[in-house]
Formats: structure tokens, C-alpha cells, sequence
């Protein structure tokens, strides 16, 4: 098996249980808001949050490789 889906795998389910142990109720202001959620959630939409970040700038970051390698290949 691929070592990165070990890895991957291993970390998320440490995440879980990390969330899974941060249940009690927080309130949580950001500018003008306010909102009360347990703990565990807001973690969990920050790793996902994180995650999804990740994803995009990975993909940004190769398209920007393959437009530049694809125009000094045109530009020979």
C-alpha cells in the first residue's frame, strides 16, 4: 500500500479522536458575529478548512508549473 495513504489515514483518524475528545460548548466571536458550537465541530471545520486551502493552493501551484513549463517548451 501507498505510504502516503498510510499516513494520510493515520493522521485523520488521530485528528478524530483528537475532536472527538473536545466536546463541551465554546463561543466563538469573529467581527460582528457571535456563535456557540462544541468545540469538536470547530475543529473540525478548521482541519477541514485547512484541508481544503491545501488543496486548492496544490492545485494553483501545479497549474502554474505546467502553464510554465508548457511555455518554455512553445517558446524553444
Amino acid at each position: 500500500m501507498n505510504f502516503k495513504i498510510i499516513l494520510v489515514t493515520v493522521l485523520a483518524c488521530l485528528a478524530l479522536l483528537f475532536v472527538a475528545q473536545n466536546i463541551e460548548v465554546i463561543s466563538v466571536r469573529f467581527l460582528f458575529w457571535e456563535i456557540s458550537m462544541s468545540r469538536a465541530a470547530l475543529i473540525l471545520f478548521s482541519l477541514l478548512a485547512g484541508f481544503i486551502i491545501g488543496w486548492f493552493a496544490n492545485s494553483y501551484l501545479s497549474y502554474r508549473k505546467e502553464k510554465r513549463e508548457v511555455h518554455n517548451i512553445v517558446n524553444k
